[in-house]
């Protein structure tokens, strides 16, 4: 027998069964919001029974907040570049490149997000007050070093975070748009990385970057 036509192990089952029902989810909540989406919408979309949604999520909302929990742990890996980086160059270079890339692969659980803080997160109000909170104070640490370095010129280290954020995440939340502006088609391959790296030169730029020695 081999590897290929091995049974699946419970495990794996349930591996794939959650991977199937959280990207379903995605996509269901990004489009019905959570007061709009339904276990059976997703269970449909999912292609399993619904008594599989509640097995693995008993409730509406422990998925919901596993979905919106999975883009913002895919965000805070993004950022493991800060705390290695020599540098603004190497380090928020790479962050949003990561950080375009996951609009470009998971644009569904940017627009989760989205929708959630735009109605003032009534179901994720006390991750934002301490996971994003102790997040963005650490990346402000980081960005306010290389400022006392002189690796890049003294920008409000908050703000600077949101033009980020904004920045990044349009290509997931406003994906129609470009698409329309882009003549009722997605990027390219090439068209993705041109946009990286043009955003990566405004911004950079914009702060007066400095290129880490030996970089």
């Amino acid at each position: 027998m081999t590897a290929s036509s091995r049974p699946l192990s419970r495990k794996d089952i349930r591996r794939e069964n959650e991977r199937l029902i959280l990207e379903a989810a995605e996509k269901v909540f990004a489009e019905a919001g959570f007061g709009g989406a339904t276990m059976q919408l997703i269970a449909d979309m999912a292609g399993l029974p619904k008594a599989n949604l509640h097995y693995y999520f008993p409730t509406k909302e422990s998925l919901y907040r596993q979905v919106v929990q999975a883009i913002f742990l895919d965000w805070l890996k993004a950022a493991d570049v800060f705390d290695a980086a020599p540098g603004p160059v190497e380090g928020l270079g790479a962050y949003i490149d990561a950080k375009m890339e996951i609009s470009r692969r998971h644009p569904a659980g940017s627009k989760v997000w989205a929708s959630e803080v735009m109605h003032r997160a009534p179901v994720i109000q006390d991750y934002l007050e301490t996971t994003l909170v102790e997040w963005t104070e650490g990346r402000m640490d980081v960005i306010r070093r290389w400022i006392a370095e002189g690796k890049m010129d003294a920008v409000d280290p908050r703000h600077l975070l949101y033009m980020l954020w904004a920045t990044t995440q349009h290509y997931a939340d406003f994906g129609h748009q470009i698409e329309t502006l882009n003549g009722g088609r997605p990027l390219s391959d090439v068209q993705w990385a041109a946009a990286k790296e043009t955003v990566k030169g405004i911004i950079l730029k914009g702060i007066g970057a400095q290129p880490s020695p030996g970089a």
